[in-house]
């Protein structure tokens, strides 16, 4: 009972951090911005594809009037079986130049499929990259991953085939029911009278399939977000011994995404075969009012057997359409979940007139500063403070005060809700971000390091940087001495997320990585929290003569790096409660004074 309530909880608390379905009806005007990815290559590769398909069309369409109405009713008038050689030869012909139509439509679109899905694909992570953060507070990690794979890729058939069948059927469709009411107006109306019903019951059929495809869409993201937490997470679900509880949530949603596919395959499966049975009646109808059509002189035998060809090739099309439509539909539940992403627009928008800074000394202003993540949980409370061009300013209270708020604000990661964040005494949103967040380097708790090698890491603020410069910053900061211990020292491939290092090791590249950046701007987020004391004195002795003529803003929990700190805000609730130097804020015997004093007795008892 205790395991099925943990996987209830998880699953509640999973479903809500997920997508929603997205209900809206198929429309056009969707597809053909879907669509307008094939514009970059309609003069070159798509009009190759095209004549392709008209060379091949061409022939499906002249070589049953060959065969039927010429070369049969020919042979069956006058026994001229030489007329029969040439056609023979005449036919193998069109079949060769058919070939060499269709060998062009399928490697030019095969081509086209893959740019497309390629520029697609870019587009959608570029944009993703320009996002502001509250749009990745929202979503999981893995909801975006299934959006730029799964989605992307499910439309690759729909490219590479679906866009040029839909052209090819439709002409020939249109070509087919032509040439049937040229040899015989009164069996073709007969035929087509089925037409009206099969058009009824497809369009229940497809409105049907449709949701089912949605639905696939958000099962698969649901499941594709679990995979992404539970592997981050391992380490935490063992440690909790919370394997079978995760196995079950994972066999739970893996059903769910099962059933969804099932669904849709099954609805889809329905299409043709219905299709099929339209052509069944429809080739009964032929035999009988064919043959009284026949007796009656109104129909030679050529003819009937030209139109028996044509009338096979009619269903064709339309089985073959419906499998577009599926396609499409398909594309239309993924290009809404792509739309989706490529309309978000960043929280943090760039004004067209916004400035480059240049000559940054470094001075943050926060005036009547409010902050809110949500409507029901507010952050911070009309904070106003100043922190001088190279100072050395520490936030420091309980978690939960506003201290990685503030500093979020100073890169402009969010803005405020109400009030100004300045720089050298410019609203922040008046400032390119690129210029902005080029003069702060951040320093966090939890460094993330990328695959590569150690001195990739470094040089990721400053890619232009040489190994020398930033085998300098790692000696500056004391990361020298493990990296050198490494077996291929600063060109030792990390795994992903830096592994096989550890947590104080991580942070010490990191610290090399900002310092690399040489920013006006610093900030350190419980950057030596992880630090053995003896690397944690090398580090002070380095920032001593690093943050010369900079700007920085610590935020720390242990008390006894920031005794040097020019000026110390303390922060409760989003409120600052107190500021001053240390010296100053043990005079007042206030909240900081008492979070000294705990901290003091907590060393002395452990």
């Amino acid at each position: 009972m205790t395991q099925k309530n943990a996987e209830s909880r998880t699953l509640k608390r999973f479903h809500y951090s997920t997508d929603e379905a997205i209900e809206k009806p198929f429309n056009w005007k969707q597809m053909s911005r879907l669509f307008g990815y094939m514009k970059p290559y309609a003069k070159t590769i798509l009009p190759v594809a095209i004549v392709g398909m008209l060379l091949s069309t061409a022939v499906r369409l002249l070589a049953p009037i060959l065969i039927g109405s010429y070369a049969l009713d020919h042979i069956i008038e006058f026994g001229d079986m030489n007329f029969l050689i040439i056609m023979v030869f005449v036919i193998a012909g069109l079949y060769c130049v058919s070939w060499i139509g269709n060998v062009l439509r399928i490697r030019f679109m095969n081509k086209l499929g893959q740019y497309v899905i390629f520029d697609l694909r870019t587009a959608l992570f570029n944009h993703i990259q320009r996002l502001s953060h509250r749009f990745f507070d929202q979503r999981s990690a893995g909801s975006i991953l299934v959006r730029i794979t799964n989605d992307v890729n499910s439309l690759q058939d729909l490219f590479t085939n679906g866009v040029i069948n839909i052209l090819m059927d439709v002409i020939m469709l249109a070509g087919i029911i032509a040439l049937l009411f040229y040899i015989s107006p009164e069996l073709t109306l007969a035929i087509m009278i089925i037409l009206p019903l099969m058009f009824f019951i497809s369009t229940k059929l497809r409105r049907n399939i449709r949701r089912s495809w949605q639905d696939v869409r958000l099962k698969q993201s649901m499941l594709n977000s679990h995979l992404n937490e539970s592997i981050q997470g391992i380490r935490v679900t063992q440690s909790y011994t919370q394997e079978k509880s995760n196995i079950g949530f994972f066999n739970k949603i893996n059903g769910q995404n099962y059933e969804s596919w099932r669904n849709a395959t099954k609805k889809s499966a329905m299409f043709r075969p219905f299709v099929e049975m339209s052509g069944a009646v429809g080739t009964g109808v032929l035999l009988w009012y064919g043959v009284v059509l026949i007796q009656d002189g109104m129909l030679t035998v050529g003819e009937f057997f030209t139109f028996s060809l044509f009338l096979g090739m009619f269903w064709e099309p339309i089985s073959r359409l419906g499998q577009v439509y599926n396609q499409l539909l398909v594309g239309m539940a993924s290009s809404e979940r792509i739309f989706e992403f490529l309309d978000e627009r960043p929280s943090v928008p760039e004004k067209d007139n916004a400035v480059t800074m240049e000559n940054v000394k470094g001075q943050i202003t926060f005036e009547n500063v409010e902050f809110a993540y949500d409507s029901k949980r507010k952050a911070l409370h009309n904070i106003n403070l100043e922190m001088k061009a190279g100072q050395t300013v520490a936030l420091v209270g309980h978690t939960g005060s506003g201290k990685t708020t503030i500093v979020n604000m100073i890169s402009r990661f969010y803005d405020p809700t109400g009030g100004t964040v300045k720089l050298d005494g410019e609203d922040l949103r008046n400032i390119r971000l690129d210029s902005l967040r080029k003069q702060v380097s951040i320093v966090l708790q939890d460094t993330f390091i990328f695959s590569g090698t150690i001195i990739d890491n470094i040089r990721f603020g400053r890619p232009e940087a040489s190994d020398e410069e930033c085998i300098k910053a790692a000696t500056t900061v004391g990361a020298d001495r493990f990296i050198k211990q490494l077996s291929k020292g600063y060109y030792t491939e990390v795994e992903e997320r830096g592994n096989i290092l550890s947590v104080g090791e991580r942070q010490l590249i990191s610290f090399a990585r900002a310092l690399l950046a040489d920013p006006q701007i610093l900030i350190l987020d419980e950057a030596t929290a992880s630090i053995d004391t003896e690397t944690e004195l090398l580090i002070q002795e380095a920032l001593a003569k690093l943050l010369k003529d900079r700007t920085a803003v610590m935020i720390a929990h242990r008390l006894s790096t920031i005794r040097e700190a020019d000026n110390i805000f303390v922060l409760e609730q989003g409120k600052i409660l107190e500021q001053g130097n240390h010296e100053e804020l043990m005079e007042k015997r206030g909240e900081y004074y008492e979070l000294v004093k705990s901290q003091f007795k907590a060393l002395e008892a452990g």
